[in-house]
């Protein structure tokens, strides 16, 4: 069964929407409902920009069942152009490519899929930038 909340997430999941604060300008991912910061309550939707560098990083070689045919896989906190920091799983690379300080870049893909029955899900992950 599909739970409410991924629903309801698909803004940040598929297009990287953030909320940026309109009194003080700090920007939430995910958006939230009170700025952490100064308090207030009106928000706008902003993008996130793609690009960023990995903060710090672990490989997964014992993953959950949903994740089994994509082990190992580095899982990471990416800050991004603007300072906003991402916990995201590292695509297309392997596990001795990634490290501190690597540029990547955040892109769409599948997440995880079950049975037949259920949706595919898709959201974002980064991929290692070649240079």
């Amino acid at each position: 069964m599909i739970s409410p909340r991924y629903h309801r997430e698909k803004p940040q999941r598929y297009r990287l929407e953030a909320g940026k604060c309109t009194k003080c300008g700090e920007i939430h991912f995910p958006p939230r409902k009170v700025c952490r910061k100064c308090f207030a309550r009106e928000f706008e939707t902003v993008e996130l920009p793609r690009r960023g560098k990995v903060v710090t990083c672990t490989t997964v070689w014992i993953p959950p069942a949903e994740f089994d045919d994509q082990k190992p896989y580095v899982n990471a906190i990416v800050e991004l152009e603007n300072g906003v920091r991402l916990t995201v799983m590292i695509s297309e690379a392997p596990p001795d490519e990634v490290d501190i300080g690597t540029e990547v870049e955040i892109v769409f893909r599948r997440l995880q899929h079950g049975p037949a029955w259920e949706v595919i899900r898709y959201g974002y992950k980064a991929r290692v930038i070649a240079g």
